[in-house]
């Protein structure tokens, strides 16, 4: 359910900086921001299950900030 719910995060992003890429920036930061604390959460459990628990924050907010440059940097590349 979470996957699903990244996945949807990065299409609406995407898609917003494509086509407003200023206004773009404050929904990125904002779940960036969300999936850090869950990140910072899940790393305060003991040893290795802190790294497991936080690392599927970590890499969906890699995404979410992947796919707002990409949507920002293919509007750069359009001739108009």
């Amino acid at each position: 359910m979470m996957v699903v719910g990244i996945v949807a995060v990065c299409v609406v992003l995407a898609v917003l900086a494509f086509l407003v890429p200023r206004l773009s920036r404050h929904p990125e930061r904002g779940t960036q921001r969300t999936l850090g604390a869950g990140s910072r959460v899940g790393g305060k459990a003991p040893g290795v299950l802190g790294r497991i628990f936080s690392k599927p924050f970590r890499s969906s907010s890699k995404a979410v900030g992947r796919s707002g440059s990409a949507g920002r940097r293919t509007r750069g590349r359009m001739p108009f």
